[in-house]
């Protein structure tokens, strides 16, 4: 899932951002680099050839002797024709599947929505039409039916160089030409406001393909001014509290929601991501909120709404940040009611938030903060899971335990309780309160000690295997001093994905064993040090892993965030990650997207036998694909995926993606 605003080729505006974050954790925390390097080195793991030196440092000798073995194509747990990693201006998809858009950006929601017009977009019009960016995306039975059902969309955040006409100026500067975005109009941000957010819809499969139901009456929109609710035991502190709202419980809007989640209860979660962005303004001298907004890089002021919205002016109003970077949850069997922000489960930069009951019935949520050396968190609910009362499971995010991990060398991790009074959480340290922990959730786990990784993004438990995969997307700033012999890699551009397993293989536990299952990048360049086993082809290997999905039949399906022509000479896509037996660590590429877009998602139905997907932000970049060469804006695109027709912009869409003549994906 991006991680915020992913780097334009060419295009500079006061929104760009480097892809893998700034890196704002203060502290000397143990890596999770240093913590790979003391573990293996200790095994004596660098002997033997080149190649094997790349691999061993960063999995098990278990692991490495199964990679070895993985050569024979049936031992893999996925069949299907893998597409021929590139790039050029569409989509393509595995022979014998179908790749279906079903919503773009600008489509009609309801029966009463405005057909798409990109010249003449209205805020009005975009509230009642599919929103921008699709990040998550989750399937809710209807009747627990796998082909009809409620699909839930994050719009993560908005591209006026692709969204708007006529705000694009070329620049030439040190002989390179650039784009710059002239200042929005108050009626384009709000446009922006109402892009942002989230969509409820009713789709339904007909003659073997998906159609979205205009008419639903569950459909909704959620934007950034939606009004919600914070609940649970930060609610109603003062530090949330605004001139607009003495109460600190009613705020407007989500915003920059990447991942998400779908509870046991049938609820839709929204993970409020890169808040940092869309503040502005500076805190009056001395102000007791500074460390606390450093902490979390606001304001970035990438965004223009405080020129308009006087909220995201901290100046104006410093506490109206701690209101944003929160869960948000929302009941979709009531098109009218309050979204929930659960203040319970933390503040940071939410990616994702992956659920599962654990054995005793209490659901554990799995938590990624997605910047370079912050950390990864669980949320175990204090209550226990109904399946026969949906009404009593309502609030159970309102109430439980917060967690973050630290890893030791020894290959085993611990979850450390985020609890007011214990440790050094006290009144001593700033925290007066659990509100105070929970509202600088980023600094407790400062003093806990957690283990810095690199980009935790998605994290995905598996309830068919008990293992849980956590996707680590890069980390360039990881300096050399800071590795040594087989540590990870410094300048890590590609990222690796962390193999969790809870003790006694019970979700709920505080204590585990961690391996790494893939080290990304090239393999078949040895200093890269990727780990793919060697049954995996040239198309086959991947970068930047960021979302994932489990299916039914428990496999790995990872997507990914920032392979281009410069990075990788490759676009995003999804693959099909072996995680078991001899085939592990083996990768397959079944789907890949157009120039500039990243892949989200992903989501299979109960059924398997439809895989959704959300291809964000098409044609943005293009002058490092030699079939552009030069910077992509609304007037001069890369691609004109999906529509192709010269008065449509790219549109962001999700993409319903079915075996022809029907069955299961990649079986």
């Amino acid at each position: 899932m991006n991680s915020h605003l992913p780097p334009q080729s060419g295009f500079v505006t006061s929104r760009l951002e480097e892809n893998d974050g700034p890196g704002r954790n203060p502290t000397d925390n143990r890596t999770m680099g240093d913590i790979i390097a003391a573990r293996f080195s200790r095994r004596g793991f660098l002997r033997g050839s080149l190649a094997v030196t790349a691999i061993a440092a960063t999995v098990s000798p278990i692991a490495l002797i199964t990679a070895d073995n993985a050569r024979a194509a049936g031992a893999s747990a996925f069949n299907f024709d893998e597409v021929e990693a590139g790039v050029d201006e569409t989509h393509h998809v595995a022979a014998g599947y179908d790749a279906d858009v079903l919503l773009r950006w600008g489509d009609a929601l309801f029966a009463d929505s405005p057909e798409f017009d990109p010249a003449a977009q209205t805020a009005a019009a975009q509230a009642r039409q599919f929103g921008y960016n699709n990040d998550y995306v989750g399937y809710i039975p209807i009747d627990g039916s796998a082909e009809h059902g409620l699909l839930v969309v994050n719009h993560e955040y908005t591209n006026p160089h692709l969204m708007f006409p006529g705000v694009v100026q070329i620049v030439e500067k040190d002989g390179k030409k650039t784009i710059e975005v002239a200042p929005l109009s108050k009626e384009q941000i709000d446009i922006e406001m109402a892009a942002h957010g989230g969509t409820v819809v009713e789709i339904r499969k007909e003659g073997g393909k998906w159609q979205v139901v205009r008419d639903g009456k569950l459909n909704r929109r959620i934007t950034a001014t939606t009004e919600m609710q914070l609940t649970g035991p930060a609610a109603g502190h003062d530090r949330l509290k605004t001139s607009a709202d003495q109460s600190g419980i009613k705020v407007f809007g989500t915003v920059n929601n990447c991942a998400g989640g779908v509870t046991p209860w049938g609820t839709y979660i929204m993970a409020e991501e890169n808040i940092h962005g869309y503040f502005s303004g500076e805190l009056p001298e001395g102000h007791r909120e500074a460390d606390n907004h450093k902490r979390m890089g606001v304001p970035e002021g990438a965004y223009e709404w405080a020129a308009f919205d006087s909220r995201f002016d901290i100046s104006k109003e410093p506490n109206e940040p701690n209101r944003f970077g929160w869960i948000v949850e929302v009941d979709v069997n009531d098109p009218n009611s309050v979204p929930k922000k659960r203040t319970a489960l933390g503040r940071f930069k939410h990616e994702g938030a992956e659920s599962i009951v654990a054995k005793d019935g209490r659901v554990v949520f799995y938590l990624g903060d997605d910047e370079r050396f912050d950390y990864v968190y669980k949320f175990v609910t204090a209550g226990t899971y109904n399946p026969d009362d949906r009404a009593a499971n309502l609030d159970l995010l309102d109430q439980g335990t917060l967690y973050v991990a630290k890893f030791a060398e020894d290959g085993s991790f611990e979850w450390l309780p985020l609890v007011h009074g214990q440790g050094p959480l006290t009144a001593e340290n700033g925290f007066a309160s659990q509100a105070d922990v929970l509202i600088e959730t980023r600094r407790a786990g400062d003093l806990l000690e957690a283990t810095p990784m690199d980009r935790p993004e998605d994290i995905q438990p598996n309830g068919t295997n008990g293992k849980v995969y956590v996707m680590l997307t890069n980390n360039t700033k990881r300096e050399e001093e800071g590795v040594d012999g087989v540590n990870p890699r410094a300048k890590n551009a590609f990222g690796h994905i962390v193999e969790l397993i809870e003790d006694g293989n019970d979700f709920a536990a505080t204590k585990g064993r961690w391996e790494i299952l893939l080290k990304c990048g090239d393999p078949s360049v040895a200093e890269v040090g990727a780990s793919f086993s060697t049954a995996t082809t040239a198309n086959g290997w991947f970068g930047m892993p960021d979302n994932c999905a489990v299916d039914a039949a428990g496999r790995l399906w990872v997507s990914t965030d920032g392979n281009s022509p410069k990075a990788t000479g490759r676009t995003d896509g999804l693959w099909a990650v072996d995680t078991e037996g001899e085939a592990r660590a083996t990768s397959k590429l079944f789907y890949r997207v157009p120039v500039g877009a990243e892949m989200c998602g992903p989501l299979f139905t109960p059924d398997d036998q439809t895989a959704f997907v959300a291809v964000q932000h098409p044609g943005d970049g293009g002058d490092d694909w030699e079939g552009f060469g030069r910077p992509s804006y609304y007037e001069d695109l890369s691609t004109r995926w999906p529509d192709f027709k010269p008065d449509m912009p790219v549109r962001p869409a999700v993409v319903a993606i079915t075996r022809q003549g029907g069955g299961k994906i990649g079986v």
